[in-house]
């Protein structure tokens, strides 16, 4: 099987990653400002954080807004193709109270 027909490598290229996903899961909550995102993710870097939501916009999985005001404001929240991800966060999520216990509590 060649590895661009693998279904599981392309989505865990898109969302894959150690912070793609809880951007993702705090995004499916509400429209995020990036000031909200760095307090809710305390353990990635300004230039981690910056970088994973390009990548994420890049893939029309995530909307940026610029509002034109001093200083500048930018909103971040989830496209309609990024919506279709919520299935997959909230089977995560599951999976990771089911077996919180085996691994202990999550590490950054």
């Amino acid at each position: 099987m060649n590895d661009f027909d693998c279904a599981v490598k392309l989505t865990a290229e898109v969302i894959g990653g150690k912070w793609k996903p809880l951007i993702l899961f705090f995004l499916e909550e509400k429209t995020r400002r990036f000031s909200e995102l760095q307090r809710l993710i305390p353990s990635t870097t300004k230039k981690m954080l910056i970088q994973h939501l390009r990548e994420l916009e890049r893939d029309g999985i995530v909307a940026r807004k610029v509002f034109p005001q001093v200083p500048p404001r930018v909103e971040y929240s989830l496209t309609r193709h990024g919506r279709s991800l919520r299935p997959i966060l909230g089977l995560m999520s599951a999976w990771g109270k089911r077996h919180r216990a085996r691994y202990g509590t999550a590490t950054n």
